[in-house]
């Protein structure tokens, strides 16, 4: 059994509030609460975890949701619910297409999609989109660190698949990443298995190591190959 990918983190100046938004525009519980953080269910096994940071959101985030529906009602609902909880509608160049671009009240963008196929074993949210310089190195990467298949690339464009739960897919957008992100993954290591022996086994495929500030914490912090930061976890 290899490392997973265990959950997705957000940067959040309120966590508490933010979290509250999120259950409420995916329908999803709030199934844990402290100091440290803030947990809501995502899908079978995962979650989206709000934790505190002091930095504010200062640019267009190099990775955002995109939210599954089931029809061109539950579309609009979706955009409904998610507005009268606080989102708002943002331009970030996407000219006239199917989705719709939202953020939420921190400004973290999300989309909410037309009704997609390929969603339909995904649960509320469709899928973590990062913006990439090589989405098809991108997606290789990130298959091999969490042996996910990647089930469809060409230039622009690579996704991850799940049996059940969001895609992880990768669009080639220029310009390369310029500040932290405020969303990223944790992995985490089988129930058997070793940290430090992991961490290694992912650096040598071309992770790295990176200080965004913590001091003496159980995980261990690194980056992909275009700079995007992911957490290993001590097993589980």
């Amino acid at each position: 059994m290899t490392t997973r990918w265990y959950d997705v983190v957000v940067d959040s100046a309120d966590p508490a509030a933010l979290a509250r938004f999120w259950a409420g525009v995916l329908g999803k519980p709030i199934t844990g609460e402290s100091a440290d953080e803030v947990d809501v269910a995502l899908s079978d096994g995962q979650e989206l975890v709000f934790v505190p940071v002091h930095d504010p959101k200062t640019t267009k985030n190099r990775v955002h949701l995109d939210l599954a529906s089931t029809s061109p009602e539950d579309q609009e609902a979706i955009v409904t619910r998610a507005v009268d909880l606080g989102a708002r509608p943002v331009d970030v160049g996407q000219g006239d297409v199917p989705w719709v671009v939202l953020a939420d009240p921190e400004g973290n963008e999300f989309c909410v999609l037309e009704q997609r196929d390929e969603y339909a074993h995904t649960g509320p949210v469709a899928a973590v989109v990062v913006d990439a310089l090589d989405p098809r190195a991108q997606a290789a990467f990130w298959a091999g660190l969490t042996g996910l298949p990647v089930t469809r690339e060409d230039a622009d464009f690579a996704a991850l698949t799940q049996e059940a739960g969001p895609s992880l897919e990768f669009l080639r957008v220029p310009g390369p990443k310029v500040v932290k992100n405020r969303l990223h993954l944790d992995l985490v290591p089988p129930a058997d298995g070793d940290l430090a022996t992991e961490v290694a086994r992912l650096e040598a495929w071309g992770a790295v190591r990176v200080d965004v500030g913590q001091i003496d914490v159980p995980w261990v912090v690194l980056a992909d190959p275009e700079g995007n930061e992911f957490c290993v976890l001590t097993p589980r």
